[in-house]
């Protein structure tokens, strides 16, 4: 009788195990439906409207590969490296931020954030595509294209540059009058 409790125990444990690991599936991946209504483009491929995939790489030790699929997961658009970003007020949404282009041109995805948390992925583009981008933009902004998988619309302000601070005056430092510090004597003749 002991031995049928001890083998069920050692085969209850993996199950429940792998059940665990199930159940934060997504919140390892970070697995979002994106669904954008304008082209984007993320390093390496352009994207025309559409629904999208946007999840980490599965890999424990690097954390900041971004994959993008299509929404049946059947073909792979891009596997970008990123870098972490960081925002001060996590929201209960999706949230991804584009870089200020021209008119008619693609916007370049800059970040992705996973709701709830205030680390996020930044996209690093080519040297000279982030030329490019460096040219046509005075900054960054965020786009109302994006739903998440509950499909609601993610209204975003658009960022604006901060204005210049004013120039201040400052009035010219008084100079001090010269001192006498020391003195030049001759010795005393003895």
């Amino acid at each position: 009788m002991n031995k049928i409790l001890k083998s069920a125990a050692v085969m209850t444990v993996p199950v429940m195990m792998a059940f665990g690991v199930l159940a934060q599936a997504d919140q390892w991946d970070k697995e979002t439906k994106v669904t954008v209504n304008e082209t984007i483009e993320v390093p390496g491929a352009v994207l025309p409207a559409g629904t999208y995939i946007f999840k980490l790489l599965d890999s424990p030790s690097d954390r900041h590969v971004v994959q993008v699929f299509n929404e049946r997961r059947d073909h792979i658009f891009a596997s970008i490296i990123a870098i972490p970003n960081y925002r001060l007020e996590p929201t209960g949404k999706t949230v991804l931020t584009f870089y200020e282009v021209p008119a008619g041109q693609p916007q370049p995805v800059r970040a992705w954030f996973y709701p709830g948390d205030n680390y996020g992925q930044e996209f690093v583009y080519k040297k000279e595509r982030n030329l490019s981008i460096a040219q046509n933009s005075e900054s960054t902004t965020t786009s109302p294209v994006v739903q998440n998988s509950e499909t609601q619309q993610t209204e975003v302000a658009q960022a604006e540059p901060a204005p210049a601070p004013a120039p201040v005056e400052t009035a010219p430092e008084p100079t001090p009058a010269p001192q006498e510090v020391a003195v030049n004597e001759p010795p005393p003749v003895l």
